[in-house]
This record gives structure tokens, sequence and C-alpha cells, in this order.
């Protein structure tokens, strides 16, 4: 896994068309999906097969590589079809597979030792002991969560592990891979590639009482292109990413690859915001920093491409209100000047209707003449938003109607008028969209550099070597002897012009080397048979890797298949056959968030009590409370998560990383249901990586519930009473109301219970810890214990009540209930019907 450049350039591609744009763009690889049925971006249109082996040869002739996204998580059933997805694109031309679930990752490296792997971001890896444990497992390359500071890169990087680290586009505000926002509110899951993206829709904050929370304008103040008036209404809506400014900072980090997101975006996007990047990388790598024109053009390039505003916080390791969107979630574009004034011009009117007897009808149309100073140039063709100052919510859009320049004055005609001083951008580049169309439509996106040697020797064969110029491969081929000229002898500039006609192929000739006799006499159109022929043998011999693969790659296998190789891997590794392994009994479980809570659990029959590492630091605990680590453990996490990892005792882990120091000191993990576990495969893989435990995801529905349940060697739980986590975010949805005291531990907004109110009035728990990282619940409690029976019965032993958000008297209702309906199942009786208002999650309705 060799790269040509210090820093790849990786850009996305949702098809054909951004593919083209983005080759063309100087891409040194893309990303992209097979078909529609496994990536995080399902609903992109993606390729089918013989599109996908076009882009593979024309990205291979280019120099550029494809990776395939198979990035979400994936149910028993399903591994065989996503095995068989796997080998066809192998076979079509793909470079590498980029990976979420640790079944299907353990099955590729079995199947396929030879196939690259790439641990996506959805894997949420975010410190150096994850990286080094997808390292031991086989990884090629680990997609570094996006939260990261410059400073974690470099310790990362330390360890040896390509890293690939996102550059461009837009950001979730959950961490990447623990977000259930989509799937609780409507079944589509981002873990499956369907997210609906509720965090870009508006949400008001509520206090205790349910009253609404005022969101000052202090919220903003200071911020670029702020949006008064407006107010705070998208809370969970970061900026996009940016980090054109950083590139020699992250080459010197140890970042590999530079990703631009954008699966979903337009070919002009795809081409605006690579080919700022391919300049700015550029310029790095040479050590020639950009000249101030043409930094403001890489600049203005990413700004008229969709954009919600930037910010680079993540990497300065900053997450406050700077790097937030909170008064839009659309494209801002890029601000160019004001509107001056407008007036209103004479209504038109156009006959509708009358046609077969009809009635006629006149429409009427109102248009104003809008006047605008530019403080930036436009081109002809550009879209143009207008909004007022006073009332950001009623803005127009207009187009410019020819190429201007800052400082002129132009009119365009709008649906009526509008204010003087009105904010004017530019949200749409015609000049884009027309040369990413062009590229596109290009049979021949991207020539790649080639050095031409020419060898004309009397009395020896005709040659022409050509050798691209990043090394990669060389090809040569001969023509007929050479002869004395009869009549006019050839030159050297005659064979140079004539060899170097490969203007219709993929090869651009950028040096010569000409090796002649004086007087030779030859035919051109021996001289272009020769050259066509070196172009093919070059084209044979970049694409000779992928055609051999055919015979080298076994077929997938079947489920049965995969089902033998889970059995044999568990023998091999010494874990117990699910079948003959011991089951404990079952009980009841509390997730507390006080030492109260615990020992009001504890009284009402819970057999297990857990609480997070922040908790058990304060107050007085009762004995035997299990640590319940966080989803995230970055660098700076781990001194206050590392210490309740003890050898021999048990351990909630919500990351790799957890559960590789719990693996290292011997102590008995149990898998949080942040890590995704949705098939058998999984489940053997983790087991053998540690994993004493499972806490099975609320994404699952019953029937797969009870099938991990049945293939597990250890003891299985599942939430099933109250809320269940939506997001985890390193931003603090509190600061959105501009009280912000810097310290975490000290602020009394941390302390209080607000809510946010989603557009249809639900309201969603918020709290924020004393790291400042903020939690959202789902706005319906969860009330799985009418299905007990059927849970113990397939071998879940653990069933929790979530009480985080509950007091002591509460905490003690929750787990009585739940302690109770335990009872009932093993009594053979049928546990209390459903608590009105709640809901059985995913139990009987799959996610999307």
């Amino acid at each position: 896994m060799a790269h040509k450049n210090v820093i790849e350039l990786l850009a996305p591609a949702g098809g054909p068309e951004p593919f083209n744009a983005a080759l063309a763009a100087g891409a040194d690889a893309i990303y992209c999906g097979l078909g529609n049925s496994f990536n995080a971006r399902r609903s992109a249109k993606n390729f089918d097969d013989a599109s996908f082996g076009d882009a593979c040869r024309r990205a291979h002739l280019a120099g550029a590589r494809v990776y395939v996204t198979v990035n979400v998580a994936v149910a028993t059933d399903e591994i065989p079809r996503v095995l068989g997805l796997v080998r066809r694109a192998w076979l079509l031309g793909a470079d590498a597979f980029i990976i979420q679930d640790w079944g299907l990752f353990t099955q590729v490296r079995r199947t396929w030792p030879q196939i690259e792997t790439h641990v996506s971001t959805q894997a949420n890896i975010h410190d150096a002991r994850g990286v080094a444990w997808c390292r031991e497992h086989g990884a090629d390359r680990v997609t570094l969560s996006r939260e990261l500071s410059l400073p974690e890169i470099e310790r990362i990087a330390q360890e040896g592990v390509e890293l690939e680290c996102f550059g461009h586009g837009a950001l979730c505000f959950c961490y990447s891979g623990v977000c259930m926002m989509s799937s609780l509110a409507g079944g589509r899951s981002a873990n499956r590639g369907l997210c609906a993206q509720p965090c870009r829709l508006p949400y008001e904050l509520v206090d205790e009482k349910g009253d609404l929370v005022p969101i000052p304008d202090v919220a903003t103040a200071g911020m670029a292109e702020t949006m008064r008036g407006v107010g705070g209404t998208r809370a969970l809506c970061p900026k996009d990413y940016c980090t054109v400014d950083h590139i020699d900072q992250m080459i010197a980090a140890g970042v590999g690859s530079l990703k631009v997101e954008g699966r979903m975006k337009a070919p002009d996007y795809v081409y605006q915001v690579v080919g700022a990047y391919r300049e700015a990388i550029d310029a790095s790598i040479a050590h020639e920093p950009l000249a101030p024109e043409a930094d403001l053009a890489v600049h203005r390039r990413l700004k008229r491409a969709f954009n919600r505003d930037f910010t680079d916080a993540y990497l300065r390791g900053e997450s406050g209100n700077e790097m937030m969107s909170y008064e839009r979630s659309n494209n801002r574009g890029e601000v160019v000047g004001e509107v001056e004034g407008s007036r209103a011009l004479e209504d038109s009117f156009e006959r509708r209707g009358g046609g077969n007897g009809g009635r006629t009808r006149m429409r009427r149309f109102t248009r104003a003449e809008v006047t605008i100073h530019l403080s930036e140039p436009v081109g002809a063709g550009d879209l143009l938003e207008l909004r007022p100052v006073s009332d950001p919510t009623q803005f127009l859009t207009v187009t410019a109607e020819r190429d201007s320049e800052a400082g002129e004055v132009i009119t365009a005609t709008a649906p009526r008028p509008i204010e003087a001083g009105a904010v004017v951008r530019v949200i749409r580049s015609q000049a884009a969209i027309e040369a990413a169309a062009r590229v596109s439509r290009s049979d021949i996106q991207r020539k790649r550099p080639v050095r031409v040697r020419i060898v004309a020797r009397l009395g020896e064969p005709f040659r022409v070597e050509l050798a691209c110029a990043d090394g990669e491969a060389t090809a040569s081929a001969e023509g007929a002897v050479v002869e004395a000229a009869r009549t006019k002898a050839v030159t050297r500039e005659d064979l140079i012009e004539h060899v170097g006609r490969m203007g219709g192929g993929p090869f651009l000739p950028v040096d010569y080397d000409v090796q002649m006799d004086e007087g030779l006499g030859m035919g051109f159109s021996a001289v272009h048979k020769v050259r066509a022929a070196a172009v093919r043998a070059l084209e044979e011999a970049l694409l000779a890797p992928y055609a051999e693969r055919e015979g080298a790659t076994v077929t997938a296998p079947s489920e049965r298949a995969v089902a033998y190789r889970v059995g044999e891997a568990r023998a091999a590794a010494g874990i117990a056959d699910p079948a003959q392994a011991a089951r404990e009994e079952p009980c009841a479980c509390a997730l507390v968030a006080d030492p109260a809570c615990a020992r009001a659990a504890i009284e009402a029959g819970a057999a297990r009590v857990y609480a997070t590492a922040d908790d058990l630091a304060e107050g007085d605990w009762p004995e035997g409370v299990i640590p319940w680590l966080d989803e995230v453990c970055r660098e700076g996490d781990r001194a206050r998560l590392d210490p309740w990892v003890a050898a021999g005792g048990p351990v909630a882990v919500g990351n790799i990383s957890e559960l590789a120091l719990a693996a290292e000191r011997g102590a008995a993990p149990e898998i949080r249901s942040c890590i995704p576990v949705h098939n058998q495969s999984c489940v053997e893989a983790l087991e053998e990586a540690g994993a004493a435990g499972f806490w099975l995801s609320g994404e699952l529905t019953l029937e797969q519930v009870c099938e991990l349940a049945r293939s597990s060697s250890v003891p299985v739980g599942l939430m099933v009473l109250g809320r269940e986590r939506a997001m985890t975010s390193e931003h603090c949805v509190l600061q959105v109301t501009g009280k912000c005291v810097h310290d975490c531990r000290k602020c009394p907004q941390r302390t209080r219970r607000f809510s946010l109110k989603d557009i249809d009035g639900k309201l969603l728990p918020v709290r924020t810890d004393v790291n400042g990282r903020s939690r959202i619940w789902s706005a319906y409690p969860l009330d799985a214990t009418p299905q007990a029976g059927e849970l113990i019965e397939a071998g879940v032993t653990r069933l929790l009540a979530d009480c985080t958000l509950l007091d002591a008297k509460q905490t003690r209702f929750s787990v009585e209930r739940v302690a109770r309906a335990v009872a009932c199942a093993r009594a053979g009786r049928k546990p209390a019907a459903r608590m009105q208002g709640a809901t059985s999650g995913h139990l009987f309705t799959a996610i999307g």
C-alpha cells in the first residue's frame, strides 16, 4: 500500500459523474459505494458493476486508487451477500474496502488476507491504543474520528498505521458510529446508511418547567457572517469542516490521507472542492506557499461550493460556539455584496388554461429591479441569494446576468422588492457547474504524465519506451528495422512530434529522450503504429495486477460456510461453544447516576449496578458497582478512565481502546451497545478479542437479539427500560444559551434538566458531563419488559433499566418493574403490559 504523494487527497463520488469530476480535479484516491445496500450513503446514486469497473479502469490509468465503502452494521444473514459484494468489487478493480462492522472486517481478513482493509470512522476510533488494536487485527489504515486535534493525531501516528483524517465537508454533531438519533426518530439508521439528518432541523431548548430558554444574540457574537435575528434554532448543526489552511501541519502530524466528504454532493461541488485542495496540497508538498491571488482563488472556490460556513475548531482542540451554524443549516455560499436598493416593476400577466374548452385564467407575476453593489466578483448565471438584515427568513434568489468585478453595481430581476442593506451571497457557481459537466462527459478526465524514450538506430528495430513519471510502470514496443533515408531524413523534432501524438489517450508526454543516428528514413505511419502499441502495452502493464485477480480470488463463502468458520475460529481461540457454555441466572441490572440511586437499585432487586467513571469518582458508593466507561476515549480521557479497568474485575467498555486495555489487564470487559454488534461473526470476533459479555444495540429486532444471544458463549444483556441515548457530542449543547463559564465542573447550567423540543413538540433530554460533552436521549421511554420471557428463553440474562435520568424513587420503581418481569418470565408467567407512553423500540420494527 504505497502512495505516491506525501499525503493522499481522498475524494467522494456518489456516482459516475462525481467520480469523473474527482478524477479530473486531481484526486489521488476516490471512495464510493457499489450498489445501494451496504454503504453509509445508500441514497446516493452509487455504482452498478459495469459503471464501477469502467471507473476503476479510468482511475488506475490516471494513477488514482478506488476504495469501496461497506461502512455499515451488517446482520448475520447479510454477511455472505456483503462478502459477495466485496469479491465482485475486488475483481472489478477496487483497491481497498472501508469497513465499520468488526464481524465483516474479520470475515474479509480471513477470506482474502490480500485485500486492503480500512477501518471506517464509523468504528469510532480516537486514540493510539485503539489504532494499535486495529493494527494488530490486520487493518491497513484507520480513519480517525473527526473531533481530534493535531497533537492527538501526531501522537496516534506514532503507532505506524496509515491514518486517514477528515479534511473538508459536513460535520456530524454526534461522534460517528454512536448516533441513534435518526433511527430512534424514524427508523432510518445512520449505522445502516440511511441517516435522515435530524441534527439539521430546528430545536428549542426548554427547561425543567417546559419553558423556552431564550437564545440571545451573544451566543453567536463575534462570529463571521452571523445571521442576526434568526436566533439559535439549529442547536445541533455544526458548520462545515475546512482544513485547507492546515495542510502543512497535517502532513507534519503524520496524516496519510486527507478526506473530502460529499458522496451526496453534486459533481460541481466535488470538482470545486477537490480542485482547491489539490492546489493547496501541491503547494505544500513543493514547499512553495500559494501566492496571495492563488490563495484567494482557492478559498473562493471553497466558499462557492455548498457550505454552512467553515470551522477548523476540532483541529485546534476547540469545540465552542464558533464551530456551530446556529442560524441556518442550508448553503451559505460566499458573501459578495449588498443590496443598494430596489423598485417595483410593472406586473406581468400570463394566460393559463383554456385548452379543451376549459376556463381561461390570467396569472399575475410581480417583479422588481434590485441594485446590488458587489464586494466580490460574480459570473454570468451565478445564483445569488438576498437576505434582509431585519428578517433573514424572507430571502430571495436572483441570477447574475453577466460577469462582473468587485466594486461594480449590477441589477437583477427579483420577484419583489427587498430592503437596502440585504446581504448578497453566491450560492451556486454557474462556471463550476459547466466545468464539472464538461469533465464528467469527457472520455479522459486526467492524463497520466509519462516519460518517452525513442530509439532509432540504423539496422535495429525502431523502439518507443514509455515510463510513468511516478515510476509505477514501464512498457515498450518495436517496429520495423530502421533504414537509411532515400530522400529526406527524419529529424529529432519529427520523431518527438509524431510519437508525442497521444491526445486521445490516457497519457501525457512530459519528457523525451531521443537516441538516433543521422540520415534515417522512416514513414510516419510506422512511427504511429509503434507509438500506439507502446501506449497499449503501458495500459496493459498498469491494469495487469487487477486482471490477475480472477485466478487468485476464492469464491465468497456461503452462510453455512461463514457459520462453520465462526465455529472453527472459536475452537482455535479456546472459546466455548455457545450451546455448551454455562449460562448465568437471568437478573435485573441498573445503570445509575449517583450513590442514592445505586442503593435504591440494589434494594429494588438489581443484581448488577453500573455507573460511569465520572460519577463513580464522586460520592460514597456501595460496594460492587461496575464501571460503565464512556463511548469516547481520547488521549486525554485515559487518565480518568483507565484506573477503572482492573484485572479480574467486570467493566463495561464503550470503545475499542477500552476493550484493548481490558484484555491487556485481564479484566472482564462487557461490550456496550455503542460498539454495534449485529451479527454472529462480530460476536465471535469480539469474544476472541476478550469480550466477557455483550450489551446489544437498541437497533436490533427481537429476532436478531435472540439469534445473537444464542450465538454467544458469554452473557448477553439488553436495555429493556428507560430512555435510549441518541447522541454523544464533543460540543456542549448548553453553549447555545450564551452562558458558558468555560469550567464544566462549576457550570450552573449543567446541573439543570434541559431538553430539546423538536419540530413536533417532542422533548429530548440533554445533559452535559464534567468534560463538556453532551448526551441527548430519545423523546420516548423504552419498555421491552413484556418481552422478558422471549429474551430470557433465547439466552439474554441481563435485563437493564437505564436510570441515568432518574432520581432514587424513580430508579426504585424502574428496577422493581424489570425484576418483576424477570421473575414472571422465569416462573412461566406473562410480564405486565407495556407502560403507557412507552415504545418497544425496534424490537418489532426493523431499522432501515
